[in-house]
């Protein structure tokens, strides 16, 4: 499901870690009913399934939402204590979700091989066996980092600049590459007879740093303006991001900066951060969302029965919707039920439309 970087209510940046995000997933007893990649129960739906690349945190926030009053009681049937999420690990959760590809469409090694073939990467990588090839290039089986996006990414990046000299040596035109692509190509290269590939992972670094080195390696000086890439990065996948950075690396007039494992992780937490930190909702919309769905009745400026939604101290966002949701959900059911008023249920970008409301009220 989820970002990557996330806001805590002091305003500070943290990080989602895939890694804990899965702890989480077991230690909250999401486990019990739901199962990510085939593992867990199977009583709800699988999480780590593809939804398609148009999904977006606020629509996957809109989703637990809506589902909320009903999983509430399921839990409470089967005995499970309801998670009181905190910002962390719902940070935490989101990257345990992209690590197993919540927001890309379905690779198909089938259709890797078909791009491995024709993009000519076989005329330096080998698809078997052991020892560099021709230039120098790995065979697809050393190619450790495919299953982490970031670090494929970096790879690329990096390699991008050798990799323009031998195409010209070899005569071989530099092709682009969609996510789509990369998906495919990534399943295939992970699937091969002898790969190497580890755990699936996504963990990006702080946002914070990762700003001040986008500007130090210099990519502030180029994207600003019409070519700022923080709106332009709004609902990508790790593959969009993937591809982004290879494509763009073929048309640089200058050598692209080599970036380590370390600044790739906090360039990507950065160019993450601004899309959950900043939803691209419609303020005029969510006044709508925000008058339909009675939010007023209770989240009002004078409003006793429960925190105000207008004037925040700090930005609203889709993590801070999700913790609130399950710490304060239950109690919420209980007293609207008490004034008769009806759960309300988010369709398409109406969350992000409210998020975009309220915080236009700061």
């Amino acid at each position: 499901m989820f970002p990557l970087c996330f806001l805590l209510a002091i305003g500070a940046p943290i990080p989602g870690d895939s890694s804990r995000g899965a702890a989480v997933f077991e230690s909250q007893k999401c486990i019990a009913c739901h199962s990510v990649g085939g593992k867990g129960a199977r009583a709800a739906p699988d999480l780590g399934k593809a939804t398609g690349r148009a999904f977006t945190p606020a629509l996957m926030a809109s989703l637990m939402w809506n589902h909320a009053p009903r999983m509430w009681p399921a839990m409470e049937a089967a005995g499970i204590a309801k998670p009181e999420l905190t910002e962390q690990q719902a940070a935490d959760l989101y990257a345990y979700f992209y690590a197993f590809r919540y927001f890309e469409k379905p690779g198909d090694a089938g259709r890797g091989r078909q791009v491995f073939l024709g993009k000519m990467c076989g005329e330096c990588h080998s698809p078997s066996g052991s020892g560099a090839g021709p230039e120098g290039a790995l065979p697809i089986t050393e190619w450790r980092s495919i299953s982490d996006p970031i670090a494929l990414a970096g790879a690329m990046w990096n390699h991008a600049p050798r990799m323009r000299e031998a195409f010209t040596r070899r005569g071989i035109k530099w092709s682009e590459l969609s996510a789509q692509e990369i998906s495919d190509l990534t399943v295939y290269v992970k699937n091969a007879p002898g790969a190497k590939a580890g755990e699936e992972k996504f963990s990006p670094a702080e946002a914070e740093t990762g700003e001040l080195l986008f500007r130090v390696k210099g990519c502030g000086q180029c994207h600003r303006g019409s070519l700022d890439i923080s709106r332009r990065y709004f609902g990508r996948t790790p593959a969009d991001f993937a591809a982004s950075m290879w494509n763009h690396s073929g048309k640089m007039v200058q050598l692209p900066p080599e970036l380590s494992p370390a600044e790739m992780r906090r360039i990507v937490g950065y160019l993450w951060s601004t899309q959950y930190f900043e939803p691209f909702g419609s303020p005029r919309k969510g006044a709508k969302v925000y008058a339909a769905k009675k939010c007023g009745n209770c989240h009002g400026d004078k409003s006793w029965y429960a925190p105000s939604l207008v004037k925040r101290s700090q930005p609203l966002n889709s993590i801070s919707v999700v913790t609130a949701l399950w710490r304060h959900g239950p109690v919420m059911q209980k007293q609207m039920a008490e004034r008769k008023i009806s759960w309300p249920v988010f369709k398409e970008n109406e969350l992000s439309d409210l998020i975009a409301y309220v915080n236009s009220l700061r």
